[in-house]
This record gives C-alpha cells, sequence and structure tokens, in this order.
C-alpha cells in the first residue's frame, strides 16, 4: 500500500522548527507542494534553502496567525500561484504556563490566541476555497494535554482542549463537501519547545513510567500520521483525534509491565 500525495498543495503553520519542519518536510518527500508559514522569516529562508537543495516543491510565507489580515492575504497568494489547496495542518502553537494562581493574563491569552484562535482564524480562510473544490483534509494539533492536562499548564490545555471540540464542529459542517477535519493529540515528543531530552535522567525516567511504549517519540511519527490523514487511505475519518502518544497512560501505571517483563529478562532499565 503506497501512499500517493503527488501534486496535492498543503499548507503548514509553524513550520520553520520542530514537529511542523519535520512534517512539512515530509509531506514535500511525498510530492506534495507544500507552502510554509511562521512568524521568524529566518527559519523560513533555511528551510527555502534546505527544499531548494533537495529539489522539493514549495513556498515560504512569513503569517501571524493571530492576523486575520495576514493569513488572507497569504491564501489569496496561494490560491492565485497554485490554484488549490487540499491539505491544511494547523502546527503554529506556544506552550508556555504556570501555577493558576500566578498565571499571567498574557500567557493566558497568548496560549488561546495562537492556538485556538490561530486554527481557527486558518481554518475559517481556507474552508472557502476546499469548499468550492469539494474536497480537503484539514489536521489541526491538538495535545495530550487535552485529554489529561498537567500541573501548571491550564492556558496550554484549554486550548488544546477547544482545538480538540472545534476540529468536531467544523468536521460537522465541512462534511457535505467532502472535507475531512482531524486533530491529533502528540504524547512525548522531545522538541526545542518542551525540552524533555534535555532533562535530568530521573526526571526523564518518572515521564517514561507514563508511556506503554517506554521511549520518547519522534518527530516523523506525527508527520507520517499526517500523511495518512491528508491520504485517499484516510478518506472516512473526520471529527475525531487521535492519540499518537505512545500509550501514554492507557493503562494506570505503564512501568508494572516493564518491570514484568525485566523479571523474566525481556527488558533492561
Amino acid at each position: 500500500m503506497n501512499i500517493d500525495l503527488a501534486g496535492k498543495v498543503a499548507i503548514v503553520t509553524g513550520a520553520g522548527r520542530g514537529i511542523g519542519r519535520e512534517i512539512a518536510l515530509t509531506l514535500a518527500q511525498e510530492g506534495v507542494i507544500t507552502v510554509i508559514t511562521d512568524i521568524n522569516e529566518a527559519l523560513l529562508t533555511d528551510m527555502g534553502k534546505e527544499f531548494t537543495a533537495k529539489g522539493l516543491k514549495g513556498s515560504q510565507y512569513v503569517c501571524d496567525v493571530r492576523d486575520a489580515t495576514q493569513i488572507q492575504q497569504v491564501i489569496d497568494q496561494i490560491v492565485e500561484r497554485y490554484g488549490h489547496i487540499d491539505i491544511l495542518v494547523n502546527n503554529a502553537g506556544v506552550a508556555s504556563g504556570a501555577p493558576i494562581d500566578v498565571l499571567a493574563e498574557e500567557i493566558w491569552d497568548l496560549n488561546l490566541d495562537i492556538n485556538l484562535k490561530g486554527t481557527f482564524l486558518m481554518c475559517k480562510a481556507v474552508a472557502p476555497v476546499m469548499k468550492k473544490q469539494q474536497s480537503g483534509r484539514i489536521m489541526n494539533a491538538a495535545s495530550f494535554a487535552a485529554i489529561v492536562p498537567s500541573y501548571g499548564s491550564a492556558a496550554y490545555a484549554s486550548s488544546k482542549a477547544g482545538v480538540e471540540q472545534f476540529t468536531r464542529v467544523l468536521a460537522g459542517e465541512l462534511g457535505p463537501w467532502n472535507i475531512a477535519v482531524n486533530c491529533y493529540a502528540p504524547g512525548m515528543i522531545p522538541t526545542d519547545m518542551n525540552h524533555f531530552a534535555d532533562l535530568q535522567e530521573p526526571q526523564q525516567q518518572r515521564l517514561l513510567d507514563t508511556l506503554t511504549f517506554r521511549h520518547w517519540g519522534k518527530k516523523d511519527d506525527v508527520a507520517h500520521l499526517i500523511c495518512f490523514l491528508a491520504s485517499d487511505y484516510a478518506g472516512y475519518i473526520t471529527g475525531t483525534m487521535i492519540d499518537i502518544s505512545g500509550g501514554k497512560l492507557a493503562t494506570q501505571i505503564p512501568r508494572v509491565a516493564y518491570e514484568k517483563a525485566a523479571s523474566e529478562g525481556a527488558y533492561e532499565f
């Protein structure tokens, strides 16, 4: 079974680094004309150089997902240049936070504005294009925090829970036009934003103890999911959130299985 996305046009927001960068590169390597947006022009320039060096198709636009006017200008340019938009990946996000009693209003607003409002504004701008062509795939970045939040994550978790419910509503609204809308919930994938891999060893082990697959996820795990959801093979999947967390908290104490396996000589801590 081969996923064929050749000739599709995709937009990936916040794709200058991290998981977004991996998603953009993976889509492009699958033959997708991949449009990258980010607020950091230097990162976009670097991505442009990498696309050119690898012979990948696409373009880059500076765009703040909080700015509806700027978004619409970028969408208009993409449609004028390529004629259609088949895939939208709302990856742009922030994860700053603090305990509620000391949580700054500015941090709350930043999470809601980028993670939730930014997703809304991008979808609002792209929906008319996809409705006109009677097809499309939209994937929104939620988070495992939308399922089980962690200490100090009120702003982030609230924004990502909002993304999940927004996704369900949008899927219902766009279904008549053959547009699938889903969201995905990455778990522990080390990035420059979360610094999981930079933690002290005891802290890393404590986090790994919560995973059914007791190792860090990889950026390409998410990128491969995006390729699947963008393909015809996922044509009957819409309005749902896919957990891509390595089975984080699938059972109450995942470490127990590894302790049992270690006692049988099948695993070594």
